[in-house]
């Protein structure tokens, strides 16, 4: 698309033919690159410690504010996107203060100092802010929509402020309190009216983001790789765990794209809340498996391959989250599911079990073993898929594919 000086900011069409992801979209998910690397790089570092779990009520908090700045953009983009000047302009706004956000993450975690993270906030919705005044101005058919956007993303942001001057043991339990709040204002903000966006357009977003945390989670295998060799030097359970990583991240990228979302999202405009916020979970849990991969490589090269089972769970809880995720959200969404549910059920207690063998075939068959599950489930669904296209040949009196 080339860029006019300033096009009117009009709602875009719902049916709009072709529509992809902008060049200034993938520019911007760049900075998230960043952020996610910090967060996930934290939880591992916890883990080398064994202060995972301690840890991960952090996580989970710092993940939300990422998460939740992508989807703040993500979700006016599509309605909105104008690729004029002043639209570029502020989201280059955007992305300087995701990038104070991703600054800010060794202090939330270290010292529960989250005073970068709110100054990140408020550069990313001073920008945000005024998009959606602009859209107001700019669109009188959903000026009302916009002004309630913007009021309330003002609100709870000024909420924000004064919580980052409570004490930290206080602050833990009053973010689930904050977080609502945001989680509430787009359900109220678009109570008058739905805001225009694409569901293929956002379908693809997430995807793209599904592959930016899939990314973090190699990078973050590849860290751990390095570390290994040089603290033990090179060692066979050190290759198979860091292979049984590569499939397993393979496996998952292939079981979420293998679920399609687009036209349900389409036809179930109305439950496009439950499936944009419920990916909270499908992106936090692959965060954490970066993680988790991280230390298992790096115990794995220190001590030959030998059970740990706090990192094998740091493995299998984030994978089973993510399976689990994949067919709560889309079950609701499509008329039948890809993944067959049974199958899902018996690869989750397969994942879930498999730590529990830690002492018989250790850290290194345990990752094996959770890879091979997930593997598994990729094949099946395959399996299932041509088995259906012959069925439906043969009643089509066809030749099957």
């Amino acid at each position: 698309m080339t860029s006019a000086f300033r096009i009117p900011m009009t709602g875009r069409s719902t049916d709009e033919r072709h529509r992809v992801s902008s060049p200034l979209e993938l520019l911007f998910d760049l900075t998230f690159v960043v952020a996610i690397a910090q967060v996930a790089g934290q939880l591992a570092h916890a883990g080398e410690s064994g202060e995972m779990l301690t840890k991960l009520p952090l996580y989970l908090m710092v993940f939300f504010a990422i998460w939740w700045a992508w989807m703040n953009f993500t979700w006016f983009a599509s309605a909105y996107d104008t690729d004029d000047v002043p639209y570029r302009l502020m989201t280059l706004v955007q992305m300087g203060g995701v990038l104070v956000l991703a600054a800010g993450v060794p202090a939330a975690f270290e010292h529960q100092n989250f005073t970068a993270i709110i100054i990140g906030y408020l550069i990313m919705r001073f920008a945000l802010i005024g998009q959606w005044v602009r859209a107001a101005v700019e669109f009188p058919a959903g000026r009302t929509t916009a002004l309630r956007y913007a009021g309330g993303i003002a609100a709870v942001q000024l909420l924000w402020v004064a919580w980052g001057f409570l004490p930290a043991q206080v602050a833990v339990y009053l973010f689930v309190a904050g977080a609502a709040l945001e989680l509430l204002v787009p359900v109220w903000a678009e109570r008058p009216g739905m805001t225009t966006w694409h569901p293929h357009h956002i379908a693809e977003r997430y995807g793209l983001f599904t592959i930016i945390v899939l990314g973090e989670s190699v990078s973050a295998s590849a860290v751990g790789v390095q570390s290994g060799l040089a603290r033990s030097g090179f060692s066979g359970a050190l290759v198979w765990i860091a292979a049984a990583g590569l499939v397993l991240l393979f496996a998952l990228w292939w079981l979420y794209f293998l679920e399609p979302a687009a036209e349900g999202l389409r036809t179930r405009r109305g439950r496009s809340f439950y499936w944009g916020y419920g990916h909270y979970f499908v992106f936090g849990s692959l965060a954490a498996l970066g993680a988790g991969l991280e230390v298992a490589v790096q115990r794995g090269a220190a001590h030959s391959g030998g059970g740990d089972t706090a990192v094998e769970y740091a493995i299998a809880v984030p994978v089973a989250v993510f399976l689990l995720m994949l067919y709560v959200l889309h079950a609701p969404l499509v008329p039948e599911v890809v993944i067959r549910p049974l199958k899902t059920a018996i690869a989750l207690v397969l994942i879930l079990l498999l730590p529990l063998a830690s002492p018989v075939i250790g850290l290194v068959g345990v990752t094996i073993g959770i890879a091979l599950v997930a593997a598994a489930l990729v094949a099946a669904t395959l399996l299932d898929q041509s088995a259906e296209r012959r069925r439906q040949a043969v009643a089509a009196g066809t030749p099957a594919a």
